[in-house]
């Protein structure tokens, strides 16, 4: 072997580490960037758990007091399926106006979280270690996050449907 030969090989040696350096430089300064997350979704529903269903004869009955001193009884002789979904609302986001299959058990766990009934378009907050129950049924409603943050809620449905929508959409109401 020559002495030019081993200096050529040296040299295309030299040459490679470069071209991998630069290009492992190239990766850090541009994968980072292109790798960045999208931005949240202005609602995302996560369901926490499986449909779940009582192996006992169970009935519920809530009574619900109105903010107008109206009280109203909600009959569950079936509940049947129960599911927990977790919520995460962005500022600004609105659901579209709906109604569930049965009762609804809202947790707000933070931010702030504005219901509206569409009977009398009242608007009624609820903030972080509050909750409320939807009754369903053919009740219609809308909520929204008035707030700067996302709002996290923890929604406990029953009679919820075996698979599908947990919500049933409704032209808006007010």
């Amino acid at each position: 072997m020559t002495r030019g030969s081993k200096g050529r090989k040296r040299a295309k040696l030299v040459a490679g580490t470069a071209l991998v350096m630069l290009t492992a430089a190239f990766a850090v300064n541009v994968v980072p960037s292109a790798a960045v997350d999208p931005p949240p979704a202005p609602i995302a529903a996560e369901q926490l758990g499986l449909r779940s269903v009582f192996p006992d004869a169970v009935d519920i009955k809530i009574k619900l007091t109105s903010h107008h001193g109206g009280t109203t009884v909600v009959h569950v002789d079936d509940p049947s399926r129960t599911v927990v979904v977790k919520y995460t609302i962005q500022p600004g986001a609105r659901f579209p106006w709906h109604t569930h299959y049965g009762p609804v058990i809202v947790n707000i766990a933070s931010g702030s979280l504005t219901y509206i009934s569409s009977g009398t378009c009242d608007e009624h907050p609820y903030t972080a270690g509050e909750a409320f129950v939807d009754s369903g049924h053919g009740h219609v409603h809308s909520a929204y996050n008035p707030g700067s943050e996302p709002a996290v809620l923890y929604a406990t449905f029953f009679e919820a449907p075996e698979t599908g929508s947990l919500t049933v959409p409704v032209d808006p109401a007010c």
